[in-house]
């Protein structure tokens, strides 16, 4: 169970992971030995994973996004999870229910790179069909 500290070390980090400790510290009020202990704790038991790159707003909104719904060949959805991860433009991916297997989103610079690496895609094996929509506004993201 994550206490009121752990809960603002968290959203300190999601907010910028690259603090250094000791302006983690000084942000909670709390000894960077102390810091340091909480983070191994958290890491220790998985409740943070990783620490990752957040882009730049400006930058974020100049991307093209897009919704991609892929029907899998069953048989081959393994080796398809495995490709997908392998494409550097596939942001997320997430398995669903219904008339589509799995959803995935797409991050490119312009729309060619983005009809591009859709083609793509739709070229892997164990894909039997794809359905897409371009991201026009992003309202919110939590």
């Amino acid at each position: 169970m994550l206490d009121n500290t752990d809960r603002k070390l968290i959203a300190l980090l999601r907010m910028n992971a690259r603090l250094s400790t000791s302006e983690l510290a000084r942000q909670l009020d709390i000894s960077r030995s102390t810091i340091q202990s909480r983070l191994r704790r958290l890491e220790t038991r998985n409740i943070i994973s990783g620490y990752t790159v957040q882009f730049n707003e400006g930058y974020e909104k100049r991307l093209l996004k897009a919704h991609v719904m892929l029907k899998l060949v069953q048989k081959l959805t393994g080796p398809t999870y495995v490709a997908l991860s392998k494409l550097p433009q596939v942001t997320a991916l997430y398995s669903i229910s219904g008339e589509y297997d799995m959803i995935t989103v797409l991050s490119a610079e312009s729309a060619g790179e983005l009809n591009q690496i859709i083609d793509q895609i739709g070229n892997l094996d164990g894909i039997e069909r794809t359905n897409s929509s371009v991201i026009l506004e992003t309202k919110f993201v939590r």
